[in-house]
């Protein structure tokens, strides 16, 4: 779910009449930025669990990051193969607490075999996390059936953790969007033949790799979580439910900006965001 804000909301009515955006859309808009600007895996696993996971990359076998790498790549060209194909496009209810319920029974089963499981227990999971995502894009009214949508699914997991090297009024949300846009739009024109050439597959492979490089980050802090021997007393079922559902949270603030942006144009929900951005609170160091 997307944090509630507080009642008395940042935005004067200036904003409103200069952008064209309701006052309620902006307050959606501000829950949005929230999730996104927040993502913090690893210090949401401290919170709930109660003892910081930095310990557990102490723990993990060297060689570990070009292997979590590795396999969250993969993980991701298996999901996007088969996660969607039998999705239908008309707009629903997302089913959050089904999916959830699959991927900790996935998290319980591939506790029981530890860090050996991760090759075969990461693209089941992911496969079900991009499941989850593309029924929170069709319940914000997108059509999961067309090539763009499916790439922008994937996009999420590009979204959950940190950007270094950007300040507090700077957003991490459009700075990986921004750096991945171009590849977005060259996979998506490719995905549009009917046969996959092999220059379409190789912008493909870039843009998974790019996702990746991302999405392993955070596979790492959960990774790294399992390992803690305080924290695994906890059952990785519920660890993977924190997982998908700190996902779940991104793709629900994403796609609402993009049903915004639909609505509104794309320029005006960007100014409106940065007007947020500059009226935010410094970021509250990771406890991580």
């Amino acid at each position: 779910m997307i944090p509630a804000v507080a009642s008395k909301s940042n935005i004067p009515p200036l904003l409103t009449l200069d952008s064209g955006i309701s006052p309620a859309d902006l307050k959606l808009l501000e829950r949005a930025m929230i999730s996104l600007e927040n993502p913090g895996f690893a210090a949401r696993l401290t919170d709930v669990l109660g003892t910081p996971i930095s310990g557990g990359f102490k723990l993990l076998p060297t060689g570990w990051s070009k292997g979590i790498n590795t396999a969250s790549e993969k993980a991701l060209k298996i999901a996007l193969e088969f996660a969607l194909k039998s999705m239908g496009g008309k707009k629903r209810t997302s089913s959050n607490l089904k999916h959830k319920w699959a991927a900790g029974i996935s998290g319980g089963v591939g506790g029981v075999f530890g860090l050996a499981s991760l090759p075969v227990e990461l693209p089941f999971s992911t496969l079900l996390m991009l499941r989850s995502i593309a029924d929170i894009a069709r319940s914000e009214g997108m059509d999961i059936r067309l090539a763009e949508t499916k790439l922008d699914c994937l996009q999420v997991f590009a979204l959950g953790g940190k950007v270094e090297g950007i300040d507090h009024r700077q957003s991490a949300y459009w700075a990986v969007r921004f750096g991945l846009g171009q590849l977005l739009k060259e996979a998506a024109a490719s995905a549009t033949g009917k046969a996959l050439s092999r220059e379409a597959a190789s912008v493909t492979s870039r843009l998974v790799s790019s996702i990746a490089a991302r999405f392993g980050a955070v596979v790492s802090e959960e990774v790294a979580a399992k390992m803690v021997p305080v924290v695994g007393a906890v059952s990785g079922a519920v660890i993977n439910i924190l997982f998908i559902d700190h996902f779940q949270t991104i793709a629900r603030a994403h796609f609402l900006v993009r049903r915004l942006e639909m609505q509104h144009g794309a320029e005006a929900v960007q100014s409106a965001y940065q007007w947020l951005m500059e009226r935010r609170p410094p970021r509250a160091s990771s406890k991580s």
